[in-house]
């Protein structure tokens, strides 16, 4: 069975002491919920910070972004050996706005995999369709084609080692959120795909996690679909309150 995970992302947001104050109040609201992986990833600043103050939890913490080179002249940059010494576990890799913003190729999101996986770092790896592309009936071309040209050569053992996130990006940060029929329908494709790509048990292991205005008052019925498998969340991880209940789905 695969375990679920809820994910937050909190892009350019908090300072320092909203981070903290967040840890301190995050932490006794989750206690306890032993069966599912929560995972946070902060502005690159507070990585190490959150590290820290989450220790002797369950609770891990992540990058938002990775250059694919260990070390070089690449200012601004930031490389899996520096996030891996912060003590976190994992990696945000090609999220939308990476894409849109940043101009990220699926060639630059397979070479920031193979630099996440090269050093023990776990990728979340975010693929999805934009609303032209969905308009014009692209969706399964544009999933297809994400993960044929992202994603490294993988073998059975590396289910465990890479998590996707299937975000629309019409849903993102708009208050639309697809219908638990429309995310199933393409977590199911990309299940499908990946089996075809590669084995039938990596396509059956692989965890597939939805980000799209993931809220408290949908997280339970987004997880009764068969092929979600958690939610990577923006806004609604900002906040204690409501990322507590999003992690405490019924599902």
């Amino acid at each position: 069975m695969r375990r679920p995970m809820l994910a937050g992302n909190w892009k350019m947001f908090k300072d320092a002491a909203q981070v903290r104050s967040f840890a301190e109040d995050f932490i006794p609201a989750v206690k306890g919920l032993d069966d599912r992986d929560i995972l946070i990833c902060p502005p690159c600043l507070f990585v190490q910070t959150l590290a820290q103050l989450f220790a002797g939890t369950r609770i891990q913490v992540g990058a938002q972004h990775i250059h694919w080179e260990d070390e070089g002249a690449f200012t601004g940059e930031i490389s899996a050996p520096m996030v891996l010494s912060t003590g976190a576990t994992h990696t945000l890799i090609g999220h939308s706005e990476r894409r849109q913003y940043f101009a990220e190729s699926d060639a630059d999101v397979k070479r920031r995999i193979q630099a996440a996986q090269r050093h023990g770092l776990t990728p979340v790896v975010c693929i999805g369709e934009t609303l032209e592309e969905r308009e014009a009936g692209q969706t399964l071309a544009v999933l297809e084609r994400q993960l044929r040209e992202g994603l490294p050569a993988m073998g059975p053992e590396d289910s465990r080692e890479l998590i996707l996130a299937y975000e629309p990006v019409w849903a993102i940060g708009t208050g639309k959120t697809a219908t638990p029929e429309i995310a199933q329908e393409a977590h199911a494709f990309i299940r499908k795909t990946l089996a075809e790509l590669f084995t039938d048990t990596l396509a059956r292991e692989m965890r597939i996690l939805y980000g799209g205005s993931v809220k408290p008052d949908n997280i339970d019925t987004l997880m009764e679909k068969p092929d979600i498998d958690g939610a990577l969340v923006g806004g609604a991880s900002l906040q204690v309150a409501s990322f507590a209940r999003i992690i405490q789905f019924k599902g």
